[in-house]
């Protein structure tokens, strides 16, 4: 039962996320679609009107039950080395590999997720290894 509560949250969090969009990001080229809050003294978005878009506000926050939760229903763990996956439960997290973790620890911390079940959400992340020309080398006659 808890299982399909959490399921119906994360589909609440969903259906209620709004996309906030910064004032004058269709007219400039150069502006970001990042948000940052409306300032100015007669700013339209500031003043809440309703055809300028919606400001961030606790209503659109999601349900603290599955705040933070992946879209899958797992808890994200983010994950350093191998040593930090002794922490994580499979049943209830998935792990994500940090950005700055190089390509053989990368590997290393895949195989002891494989080997203990747990999911890694990022593993198409990995660079391939560039494969070694050893003909080249053998002979230059």
């Amino acid at each position: 039962m808890a299982e399909q509560n959490v399921q119906r949250l994360i589909r609440v969090r969903a259906e209620k996320r709004a996309k906030f969009t910064r004032r004058g990001v269709h007219m400039k080229k150069r502006i970001a679609d990042s948000w940052r809050r409306p300032s100015g003294q007669h700013n339209k978005q500031r003043r809440q009107l309703k055809a300028k878009g919606p400001l961030p506000t606790p209503g659109y926050g999601s349900p603290v039950a599955v705040r933070g939760f992946h879209p899958s229903g797992y808890e994200e763990v983010r994950v350093f080395n191998p040593a930090d996956l002794a922490a994580v439960n499979p049943e209830t997290q998935v792990v994500r590999i940090a950005g700055a973790v190089g390509r053989r620890k990368r590997e290393a911390i895949a195989l002891k997720a494989l080997e203990s079940g747990i999911t890694i959400l990022n593993l198409t992340a990995m660079p391939a290894k560039e494969e070694e020309n050893t003909e080249e080398v053998t002979n230059n006659e």
